[in-house]
């Protein structure tokens, strides 16, 4: 028997639970620094060396951390849906935790790429990326994130996998931050639908989804007791 199609959308919310902090939780304010001071090209232009060394401490702090059962979870339902996970997250807590097929919509921390040629991108063995650290075709090498004013370069793909799911579930996102909450309005409307997240929402953004007002964490219980109903 095909299994079901299930998309899985997660934000900063189930990295949150492994210990990874987001700009969200102070006021604007990404580890103390105005995400316009690290995470934007025009940061990048006035002081290459404050961009690098923030997403150098902020690759630690990801190597340190450990998918949580929210991560490992959508892992399992691999051996009963065919998964494919999209996420706004930068982190690799998805792919630790075992899951194949991983959209990353903002980019990946343990990746630089060229300034020059964007399609070169390479994998990090080391934690840190420095100035004078050249792609091979001469420019500076930067931390492989889509910044703040940078278009999202799988943003297409990503709606066309939401259109195409027999299930779909966001997990530990506001569907505040644009283009990526836009995604929501690609899924069918008859398609069962799960928003696993303890914030408040209008019933505007709900979309016809259930919500299970508890973190990725706590809510997977009841989300896995909804899912099992569909195979």
């Amino acid at each position: 028997m095909t299994k079901k199609q299930l998309v899985v959308f997660t934000g900063a919310g189930i990295s949150a639970e492994s210990g990874i902090k987001t700009f969200r939780d102070s006021g604007g304010l990404w580890e103390n620094y105005r995400v316009e001071d690290v995470a934007t090209m025009d940061a990048w232009t006035k002081n290459k060396s404050l961009v690098l060394d923030f997403y150098n401490q902020r690759r630690k702090q990801v190597l340190s951390a450990k998918p949580n059962a929210a991560h490992k979870f959508i892992a399992e339902l691999q051996t009963k849906f065919n998964v494919k996970v999209i996420t706004q997250n930068v982190d690799d807590l998805h792919e630790r935790a075992g899951s194949k097929h991983v959209m990353h919509l903002h980019g990946e921390l343990l990746k630089a790429r060229s300034t020059k040629d964007a399609s070169l991108v390479y994998s990090l063995n080391k934690t840190d990326i420095l100035v004078g650290e050249l792609c091979e075709k001469g420019s500076q090498l930067r931390p492989h994130i889509v910044w703040f004013g940078e278009d999202v370069p799988n943003m297409d793909t990503a709606n066309y996998l939401a259109a195409e799911a027999d299930l779909f579930i966001v997990i530990g996102t506001s569907l505040n931050v644009y283009p990526a909450a836009g995604i929501i309005d690609f899924v069918k409307p008859d398609t069962p639908k799960w928003l696993l997240d303890p914030g408040e929402f209008k019933l505007s953004q709900l979309k016809k989804i259930k919500h299970i007002k508890q973190t990725a964490v706590k809510g997977i219980e009841k989300l896995k007791e909804d899912l099992f109903a569909y195979l």
